[in-house]
């Protein structure tokens, strides 16, 4: 078994799972963390509203991918996953913005939980690619 195997062997199927989620987990923990620091909710649902629309994006744009490669359209399927991910920044980042133009405090509320969760994201990501086994050619 590869090493790489061994590690996902070892953490399990719902480890993997809860990496994969990272995003997701700390939304979820960052709830009851604005209302206990009486923070502004309305950061929190501004980011929280914007990357759940984000992440249904990238799924959407991952399906394509699936269904463009199997016919052999490479560009079609690399095109729809660069625009739901530049998507998401540009979704995340709007909604902030719009949100601390009417209050600063929401605004830097929700900017750093946005900054939160794409830390998330990307550590998930990382991680993830290093837990999976390599794939080997033929």
């Amino acid at each position: 078994m590869p090493p790489a195997a061994l590690q996902t062997a070892a953490l399990g199927t719902t480890d993997v799972v809860l990496v994969r989620q990272l995003d997701l987990v700390v939304l979820a923990v960052a709830l009851p963390v604005f209302l206990v620091a009486e923070l502004p909710l309305l950061g929190y649902l501004a980011c929280a509203a914007a990357w759940l629309a984000g992440r249904a994006m990238r799924l959407a744009a991952e399906r394509h991918a699936v269904s463009s490669l199997a016919s052999g359209n490479r560009r079609s399927a690399l095109g729809g996953i660069a625009a739901a991910t530049l998507g998401r920044v540009w979704l995340v980042a709007l909604a902030i913005l719009i949100v601390g133009l009417g209050d600063r405090e929401a605004g830097l509320a929700g900017a750093l939980l946005a900054a939160a969760v794409f830390t998330a994201h990307f550590a998930s990501i990382g991680f993830t690619r290093l837990l999976e086994p390599e794939e080997r050619e033929a």
